[in-house]
């Protein structure tokens, strides 16, 4: 089975957003450059608020953990998807992402940490 392991959150302002959240759930935020924050959720998944221009829709990113970015694309891509993203390292020793788009357009993103 392969877990969900990290989520984001878009934001025009990554300041207000920050506080926002860390008031209303009291998250644990850590910023990761000057366009990100890393959140933290006791006994969850955590996941980060990213700085965009224009909050697309919809507006959450999910990340599913699997063992091999390349192959997961490959598959999505038989079974009728597209990728959008291939294998990319994160870095900060933090793994590798990717994405692909499902047969509907729905953006999922990938993690890996080799």
């Amino acid at each position: 089975m392969n877990p969900l392991v990290h989520w984001e959150i878009p934001s025009t302002n990554l300041a207000k957003s920050t506080a926002f959240y860390r008031k209303l759930f009291g998250w644990k935020m850590k910023a990761w450059g000057k366009d990100y924050v890393m959140f933290d959720i006791a006994d969850s998944v955590g996941g980060g608020i990213t700085k965009v221009k224009k909050v697309p829709k919809p507006c959450i990113g999910v990340y599913v953990g699997v063992e091999d970015i390349t192959a997961a694309l490959a598959r999505a891509q038989k079974l009728g998807g597209r990728a959008k993203l291939p294998k990319t390292p994160i870095g900060r020793g933090l793994g590798y992402t990717g994405a692909f788009l499902d047969p509907c357009g729905c953006m999922i993103g990938l993690w890996s940490k080799r």
